[in-house]
């Protein structure tokens, strides 16, 4: 077995033996250094059933499949581990090869929805061709409030990744960045908000497309008949109006 480690520059590591521990301490087989991770975090060791996972008691949070784990667990090929902000994914030696075959920077194989918030926290969610979000057959769970039904897509179009929520119920506002959108064309970072839901786009290899940046519009310009006038016209004026006031009351209240 292997485990490979998301959104990380860390290799591969490889296991035969029949137990494995996993912490921060040095003496662990795995170490992991987060510092939401414990000293001897959890073990893993192989019986009848498969790979069993045991966590130890009062440690922090630990989730299989984006499922909290108090205890026991048992693995396979394919699941997510995540301990703190440490996520690993349980690998087979056997799809190595097919792993390497892949070309890492081809977005269509690396592209992944990383959810960091919501009932899938936890795991990577492999894009592919077409993703699909939703209660519909095939399609990966998406709980919305009062259980509304509806179907958020990810697919790739002409060498673009593209958002489609257009089958999600106007009243769950879907945001990409920040912005409420019904189709979108998705980048590598990009933020995607849905109900209590939010994911980001993740794929190693794929370069955002350079963003353009506007000039600066130039001051406007005013004819001379707008300009206000300088300092010293307007002391001038005022002074003006007081002669003339003083003026009208001297003929005022003269005696006749």
């Amino acid at each position: 077995m292997r485990i490979e480690f998301v959104s990380s520059a860390r290799g591969d590591f490889h296991w035969s033996r029949p137990v494995l521990t996993i912490g921060r301490a040095e003496d662990n087989d795995l170490v992991v250094s987060e510092v939401q991770v414990a000293p001897r975090h959890v073990t893993i060791h192989r019986d009848r059933r498969g790979m069993v996972l045991d966590v130890a008691a009062g440690v922090g949070r630990v989730y299989v499949n984006a499922r909290p784990v108090r205890e026991k667990a048992l693995l396979r090929p394919g699941d997510s581990l995540s301990l703190g902000d440490c996520r690993m994914l349980i690998r087979d030696d056997d799809d190595l090869e097919t792993r390497d075959r892949i070309d890492p920077t081809d977005a269509r194989c690396t592209a992944a929805l990383r959810p960091v918030a919501g009932p899938l926290s936890g795991r990577l969610v492999a894009i592919g061709d077409r993703l699909e979000l939703g209660a519909t057959h095939g399609a990966m769970p998406l709980e919305l409030p009062g259980n509304d039904a509806a179907l958020l897509t990810v697919a790739w179009q002409d060498d673009e990744l593209v958002l489609d929520a257009s089958r999600v119920p106007t009243r769950h506002a879907v945001r990409v960045n920040g912005v409420r959108t019904v189709r979108a064309v998705l980048q590598p970072g990009d933020q995607i908000g849905l109900a209590t839901h939010r994911f980001i786009v993740e794929a190693p290899g794929w370069s955002a497309e350079p963003v353009v940046a506007l000039p600066e519009p130039e001051p406007e310009t005013h004819d001379d008949d707008d300009a206000p006038a300088p300092r010293g016209d307007v002391w001038w004026l005022i002074l003006t109006a007081a002669l003339l006031a003083a003026g009208i009351a001297v003929v005022l209240f003269a005696p006749f």
